[in-house]
């Protein structure tokens, strides 16, 4: 397995898109809009993939105000879920926004992924709301 960091313009990142689609879209009957999608030309894009290039799981990192960056999009295959490959894409999204001087990492976790944050050492931030029509926790680590 290769983890790596891609760009708006290479092709890994059409993949990464139509895992985010299968994954975290499809089940809620949603589809991205050509705005969203264009807007994530600022954000950083990680992914990781098999042997023959076949994609497993991606996130993507957009930058805040005041040293703060927003991991979003978290999306594993569900046959590899349980295996790591989660908590290996969001150790590298740590270690890059360290890299870029973030000092604090947000993310809106889904109700049924807040132990897998918590296990990573996030902390829940304010109450639950919804977003695209499910219930979400904001959480926070300082990184």
């Amino acid at each position: 397995m290769t983890i790596r960091w891609v760009k708006v313009t290479a092709p890994e990142y059409a993949l990464a898109v139509a895992l985010r689609h299968e994954v975290l879209r499809v089940p809620l009957g949603l589809a991205f809009s050509v705005e969203q999608l264009a807007s994530e030309s600022d954000s950083l894009h990680l992914a990781a993939f098999d042997e023959e290039g076949h994609i497993l799981g991606c996130l993507m990192l957009t930058p805040r105000e005041g040293g703060e960056v927003q991991m979003r999009q978290v999306a594993v295959k569900p046959d590899q879920q349980g295996t790591g490959l989660g908590r290996a894409l969001v150790e590298e999204a740590e270690r890059k926004a360290r890299e870029l001087g973030f000092t604090r990492m947000m993310l809106h976790a889904r109700d049924q992924a807040i132990g897998f944050y918590e296990r990573l050492g996030y902390a829940r931030e304010g109450g639950l709301f919804v977003e695209v029509g499910i219930v979400h926790q904001q959480m926070v680590k300082q990184i």
